[in-house]
C-alpha cells in the first residue's frame, strides 16, 4: 500500500465514523457496506457498558466523534507531510494498549498503520470490543491491510519494536521485557489545572468538561487544581453544577460514597458540593469523584515546579497561566500531533527502517 492508499482509507474510516458520532446516529449517503458496520457498531456500543460500567454510550459516542473530525483529508495529510522521512519499509511494531476509556488505545494504532508498518495489538481487557471492529471495517475498504493488522490475547509474537502503556508499576515489566527492541513505555501521568482568579463561568464551565468527561479516568483528564493562597471555590462550584447529573452513573455515585466516607474517617478537611470532593494534598493522582488541590504565592515558583513534575503530567491547563499547555475544555480534544507523554511517535516509527 502506498502512504495514499492509507491516507484514503482512514478518511474513509472517519466518514463512517462521522455517522455514528451523536446519538441522533443514521446512515447517510454511503457506501452499501456501510449499513451492516453501521448497525454492528450501534451493538458494540450499546453493549459495551456490559463489558466496562464506565464506557457509556455518551463517551464512546464522544470519542467517536474526535476521531470523526481527526481522520479528515485536512488533518490527515498536513500531519503526514511533516516526516519527509516516512519510507515504505514495513517493520512489525507490537502495541501493547491500556483500556481506561474508549479507543485510547486508535491513536498509536494510527500512527503505526500510516507508517507503513505492521500492527500487533494487544489489547486490554477493558477496551476490547470497539477496535477490533473499526479495523474489521479498515479491512473491508482496503484489503491490503489484512497482512498489517493481528489481534491478540496472548504474549506479543515476533516484532520489531514496541509501544507499551499501562501503570507506572507495570511499566518497570515492560522496560525489562522489551528492553532488547526499540520501544516507547509510558506510565501513569495526571492533568492538572491552574485557576488565577480571573476565571470567567464560561471558563470554569469548560473546566467542568476536563474534569468530568469519561468520569476523569483518562490521563488528560484534569484531577488537580492549583489555586492562589485563601481562594474561595463557591464560583468554581456554581459554574460547575450542570455537570451534577454525573451521579446517575451507580459506578460514579459508588466511588464518591466510599471516597467520602474514607475523608470524613480519617478526619480530612474537605469542600463538596454533592457530586465532587476537593481534598487539599501534594499528589497529582485523585480518586474518582475526588478532585486534589494545592495552592500557591508565586506563579514564577508554581512553574518551576510544575517544570520539575513534567515527567508526571500530561496537561496542564489554564486561559490565564503562562505555563499552560491546554485551554480550559480542550484536554479530550487533542490534535493528531498532540502525542501522549510528549513522545513523537511518527518520528520513532520513521527510524525503524
Amino acid at each position: 500500500m502506498t502512504l495514499n492508499d492509507r491516507i484514503h482509507a482512514f478518511v474513509a474510516l472517519g466518514s463512517f465514523l462521522n455517522q455514528l458520532k451523536t446519538t441522533e446516529n443514521k446512515i447517510i449517503e454511503s457506501p452499501s457496506h456501510d449499513q451492516e458496520f453501521f448497525e454492528r457498531f450501534q451493538n458494540k456500543i450499546q453493549f459495551a457498558k456490559h463489558h466496562n460500567g464506565w464506557f457509556t454510550p455518551e463517551n464512546i459516542l464522544f470519542a467517536i466523534a474526535q476521531w470523526a473530525e481527526a481522520l479528515q483529508q485536512e488533518n490527515l495529510a498536513p500531519w503526514i507531510s511533516n516526516y519527509k522521512e516516512i519510507s515504505n519499509c514495513s517493520k512489525t511494531v507490537g502495541i501493547v494498549m491500556a483500556g481506561n476509556i474508549p479507543l485510547v488505545g486508535f491513536h498509536d494504532f494510527l500512527c503505526v498503520l500510516i507508517t507503513g508498518h505492521k500492527a500487533v495489538v494487544k489489547l486490554s481487557s477493558n477496551d476490547a470490543q470497539l477496535l477490533p471492529l473499526l479495523a474489521e471495517y479498515l479491512i473491508t475498504i482496503a484489503p491490503d491491510f489484512k497482512e498489517y493488522i493481528v489481534f491478540t490475547t496472548e504474549k506479543l509474537p515476533e516484532f520489531d519494536a514496541v509501544i507499551a502503556t499501562g501503570s507506572t508499576n507495570t511499566a518497570r515489566y515492560f522496560e525489562h521485557y522489551f528492553a532488547h527492541k526499540p520501544h516507547i513505555i509510558r506510565k501513569n501521568r495526571n492533568s492538572v489545572a491552574i485557576l488565577t482568579g480571573k476565571e470567567t463561568p464560561e471558563e470554569f464551565l469548560a473546566l467542568g468538561t476536563d474534569i468530568f468527561q469519561y468520569y476523569g479516568l483518562g490521563c488528560r483528564s484534569v484531577s488537580k487544581l492549583f489555586v492562589p493562597k485563601d481562594y474561595d471555590f463557591t464560583s468554581f462550584f456554581e459554574a460547575i453544577f450542570p455537570f451534577s447529573p454525573i451521579m446517575d452513573s451507580a459506578k460514579y455515585a459508588n466511588n464518591y460514597d466510599y471516597n467520602k466516607a474514607v475523608y470524613l474517617m480519617s478526619e480530612f478537611k474537605l469542600w463538596d458540593n454533592g457530586f465532587v470532593m476537593l481534598k487539599e494534598d501534594t499528589s497529582h493522582s485523585s480518586p474518582i469523584a475526588t478532585l486534589f488541590y494545592e495552592t500557591y504565592e508565586n506563579e514564577s515558583k508554581l512553574l518551576e515546579h510544575l517544570e520539575n513534575e513534567a515527567e508526571k503530567l500530561q496537561c496542564i491547563v489554564g486561559n490565564h497561566f503562562d505555563g499552560a499547555t491546554v485551554q480550559f475544555g480542550m484536554t479530550q480534544q487533542p490534535k493528531l500531533h498532540d502525542y501522549a507523554d510528549g513522545i513523537d511517535i511518527l518520528k520513532f516509527l520513521s527510524t525503524l527502517c
